[in-house]
């Protein structure tokens, strides 16, 4: 849910959702047929409260962060999903909308006042996208049925869309399945043996791994890809027409 009395965001398309921390079950279970090796074991993970983008970031806020268009979208369209963009890419946007004085004011403005924005973990991922405290245990984020909550090979006719189209997820959250793929801080795992189970990314140790996670399946793809549980990896400098990110903002 939007917490009440929420101050209204400084640019457009920054609206946030409060996601209330919790207790989940990360990953598929033994018995999914459709599931891949890498999404296993399922196993317990306790997640913190945070904000998250209710949309993912549009190539209109892309374009009022950097003054224009640094990689320019495949699609382009205001409302659609800011696309081209690597991890690198995603990770320097952050930095520069965190330098931003009015957002400084706005995040300390939000009950409870937030600290910084960045790219969510996998666990805050998969947890928002399964509905967190008010999840109904839908296959893709919302429903059980994708052509409800996203669009993917089926619907999409080749392309992005603008985002907001579908219904959103049981916390209000829009496209967590379909439509662009979703950055993740996390270093790429084969599966979740050593997996840390308190929400917080997973990033190797002195040295980052050579691959990131990215989340929620995309435009021309299907319904195997969009589950809540699917995940896949890609370079950090890696830019093409199926990447997108989404932002976390966290709490004090």
């Amino acid at each position: 849910m939007t917490l009440p009395h929420q101050p209204s965001p400084p640019l457009l398309d920054l609206d946030l959702v409060f996601v209330e921390g919790g207790t989940f079950k990360m990953g598929a279970e033994e018995e999914d047929q459709e599931a891949f090796d890498w999404e296993k074991p399922d196993h317990k993970v306790v997640v913190p409260s945070f904000y998250m983008g209710k949309y993912p970031v549009t190539q209109r806020l892309w374009k009022a962060v950097m003054g224009g268009e640094e990689q320019v979208s495949y699609f382009e369209g205001d409302k659609r999903p800011k696309t081209n963009v690597s991890w690198d890419d995603a990770k320097l946007f952050i930095e520069k909308l965190n330098a931003l004085a009015e957002i400084q004011t706005y995040v300390k403005q939000l009950e409870p006042p937030g600290v910084l924005f960045r790219l969510p973990t996998e666990a805050e991922w998969e947890f928002a996208a399964r509905g967190g405290t008010k999840s109904r245990g839908f296959r893709y984020a919302g429903s059980d049925k994708l052509k409800e909550v996203g669009w993917y090979d089926e619907n999409s006719y080749g392309e992005t869309k603008p985002v907001g189209l579908k219904f959103p997820n049981e916390l209000g959250l829009y496209d967590m399945s379909g439509n662009v793929w979703e950055w993740c801080e996390d270093d790429w795992h084969f599966g979740y043996e050593g997996a840390p189970d308190d929400g917080k990314a997973w990033v190797d140790s002195p040295d980052r791994g050579d691959f990131r996670v990215y989340r929620g399946g995309g435009y021309f793809f299907n319904p195997r890809f969009c589950r809540c549980s699917y995940r896949n990896d890609s370079s950090p400098e890696d830019r093409n027409s199926r990447l997108g990110f989404r932002l976390v903002l966290s709490p004090q």
